[in-house]
Order: structure tokens, then C-alpha cells, then sequence
């Protein structure tokens, strides 16, 4: 499956009418699910390092990837409210890495980079 046909089966799941309106509660939902998925996230791998010495079993790797599936689900959630394809976010992503990469400005900080 690429990144649209995925976008285009997610949102059967989106119970919120998608709208350029960032003061939509729709809107304002995904925005918030995606930073608590992110959080969920961090807090298994966080517990990984802590109570398993940074060692990911199987069942830590299974835990992790379906945050991980959450997580997506939100980003293109979000990339569809905006009318922006997932992959158009996934190759503008790789576009703006490859010229920090190529400027050998890949540390640092700042989106200017």
C-alpha cells in the first residue's frame, strides 16, 4: 500500500467532516491526537530504556509499531483536512532532508537549515 491509498482507506475512520477550518473541533482533534500519540510513543520507549535496559522485545516492537500506526493515522488525517496527499508530505520531507543533507546541514537546529 503506498501513502494516498493508506490517507484514502484512513479516513473511513475519521467520524469528523474534513474542513480547511482550523478552528474546527474536527480539526482541533486530530491536532491533539497526533501530539498524544507522539507522547504515547516516547512513554514505550521510554519505559524500554528504563526497565529493559534499551532491550526491545518482540511484544516492546509490536507495542511501539501500532503507536507508530496511530501516529500516521493523525498525520494523514491532518495532510487530508489540509487537501495535501501523504505523499506529497512524505516527498516534500525527503526533498527538504536531501538538501540539508547535500548542504551537510542535517544537525543543527531550526527549520531554516
Amino acid at each position: 500500500m503506498n501513502f494516498d491509498e493508506y490517507q484514502k482507506k484512513a479516513a473511513k475512520y475519521d467520524l469528523a467532516k474534513a474542513t480547511t477550518d482550523l478552528k474546527n473541533v474536527g480539526f482541533i482533534e486530530k491536532v491533539l491526537g497526533l501530539v498524544g500519540e507522539a507522547g504515547e510513543t516516547a512513554d514505550k520507549i521510554k519505559k524500554i530504556l528504563r526497565d529493559k535496559d534499551g532491550l526491545v522485545s518482540d511484544e516492546d516492537k509490536d507495542l511501539v509499531t501500532k503507536e507508530l500506526g496511530d501516529t500516521l493515522w493523525y498525520i494523514a488525517a491532518i495532510s487530508r483536512y489540509l487537501n495535501v496527499s501523504l505523499s506529497e508530505v512524505a516527498e516534500g520531507n525527503i526533498e527538504k532532508l536531501e538538501s540539508r543533507y547535500q548542504r551537510n546541514q542535517i544537525h543543527g537546529e531550526g527549520d531554516k537549515r
